[in-house]
């Protein structure tokens, strides 16, 4: 039989495509096949027809069976990734609107935070069931390979409840090493050498060698402040590498969320941020830019077309997302060099050894060998260690549906408790399990009981505001004048 690669979540416009494109750039893939599955069959069935015009535009051979028959499509499946996101945009929309009535201002909220954490309640529940398929229908020992926020909470949920061997995976790391290389005018990225560590995305570049020489911090932060670009979009990033000496991993408005102090009063917001790109700290900006897209994508693929011609397959136009690697070198035997979300074990000594960490390490055909990193940084070790604490509620509080824990959680989130009181967060949490009643069939009983507290009273006053720095949604018509061909 072909080996046999299936994609949960198969209608994502974005990951799917490039995934496909990446994993068909190894000659000894040639002879694959992909089974796509997704509750959405008119997403799904325009992904798959993208995927087999790119196929074909490269004069390759390969099989795309597409089934909203997720067990069908898990059937022998050596691989499958997870590119979900539970509840779409609609669930998304309330991630970030609910907790902006509290004073609680998000740029991302699809990893900690409020909004994080209900995309965990939605996620992890769904994830188990994939892995349960994979138990029953998948063929023996299949790597689940999770793209899906919040990384580490899903992640933690499948190694521990699964079942399975799942690895977490994000892009977080090859970016931030391209900018630290551009921050040290490298003639290459790869003249600069890392050791990067911590917990997704909030990993630290706790080593950094160019042509073999150590960079010190100064000299780093140094570097920081005199780039034209980064000095200006990278506020947040600049000002922890100052007080904690090690540079973050993630995006400026990623990094605001997840921390107490960027975020928390509202007139200080534009002095940490700037407007220029969404990931760069925009009051619910990776909502609006999802918006735009899925608007843009559906567009244009009802008049025949998605905007772009067809991918090119080949070792130039591969992307650095690990996946592609990961199954090259559990296939072939080629070792692929990488940062890994697994359950930490030892690797990372000053955090906690049941907690998912990023860090270093080898993929080849006996799987993941990941070496000792030893201690992070005192301060980059509590920053991770203070997330770790509200992760592993979320984790627990979704498997279980338990309420309590799950305010526990939202009360001991940085920037959540640094903008409510108990009482807010209680009321919060009881709006946001309200809103996302389809999606969180664990809750069923503690959201009967919060519909009757709200209905009850009184309600503790909160505030309409579109957030301290949020842009309206373009329309179709906007984005075809910024750029007619591509729209976005």
């Amino acid at each position: 039989m072909p080996l046999r690669i299936a994609f949960i979540g198969a209608g994502s416009i974005g990951f799917t495509r490039k995934l496909v494109a990446d994993l068909l750039a190894v000659p000894e893939f040639a002879g694959v096949e992909f089974a796509f599955t997704d509750i959405n069959r008119r997403n799904l069935e325009m992904v798959a027809e993208l995927c087999r015009r790119d196929i074909a535009a490269n004069g390759m051979n390969v099989v795309v069976r597409a089934d909203t028959n997720r067990r069908a499509m898990l059937k022998g499946a050596r691989y499958v990734f997870n590119v979900t996101r539970i509840g779409g945009l609609e669930a998304f929309a309330t991630d970030i609107d609910i907790p902006l009535k509290y004073g609680i201002d998000q740029c991302v909220g699809d990893t900690l935070c409020a909004g994080g954490l209900m995309y965990a309640q939605r996620g992890i529940p769904a994830i188990l069931d994939f892995c349960r398929d994979i138990r029953e229908v998948a063929a023996p020992d299949c790597l689940l390979l999770n793209y899906s926020n919040p990384m580490a909470m899903m992640t933690w949920a499948a190694n521990k409840y699964g079942g399975v061997r799942c690895v977490g995976l994000c892009h977080g790391i090859q970016h931030g090493h391209h900018q630290i290389a551009q921050a040290l005018g490298a003639g290459k990225q790869s003249d600069v050498d890392i050791i990067c560590a911590g917990i997704n995305h909030q990993t630290w570049y706790v080593d950094v060698r160019w042509n073999g020489r150590k960079v010190s911090a100064v000299e780093l932060l140094a570097a920081f402040e005199r780039h034209p670009e980064y000095s200006k979009t990278e506020k947040v990033r600049i000002d922890v590498l100052r007080r904690f000496g090690c540079y973050s991993t993630e995006s400026n408005g990623h990094l605001s969320e997840y921390l107490a102090w960027y975020r928390k009063r509202p007139a200080e917001i534009a002095r940490w941020i700037s407007m220029d790109v969404w990931i760069n700290g925009e009051t619910g900006g990776y909502l609006r830019v999802c918006r735009e897209a899925r608007n843009w994508f559906e567009s244009e693929f009802s008049r025949g077309a998605d905007g772009h011609p067809p991918l090119s397959y080949g070792q130039k136009e591969r992307s650095t997302e690990h996946g592609s690697f990961i199954i090259e070198a559990f296939e072939t035997g080629r070792i692929y060099r990488g940062h890994f979300n697994l359950p930490n074990a030892g690797t990372i000594t000053n955090l906690p050894n049941d907690a998912i960490t990023e860090s270093p390490g080898f993929a080849d055909r006996f799987g993941f060998n990941r070496p000792v990193v030893g201690d992070l940084p005192a301060g980059c070790a509590a920053v991770c260690s203070n997330s770790i604490s509200v992760q592993r509620l979320g984790v627990e509080a979704a498997v279980h549906g338990d309420d309590t824990l799950l305010r526990q959680a939202f009360l001991l989130d940085p920037l959540t408790g640094a903008v409510c009181n108990p009482p807010e967060v209680w009321q919060l949490v009881d709006e946001m399990l309200v809103a996302g009643a389809p999606w969180l069939p664990q809750y069923k009983r503690s959201i009967a009981a919060a519909r009757r507290r709200l209905a009850k009273g009184p309600r503790i006053k909160t505030n309409v505001t579109r957030g301290a720095a949020r842009l309206e949604t373009r329309s179709l018509a906007a984005l075809k004048r910024l750029n007619p061909r591509e729209g976005h």
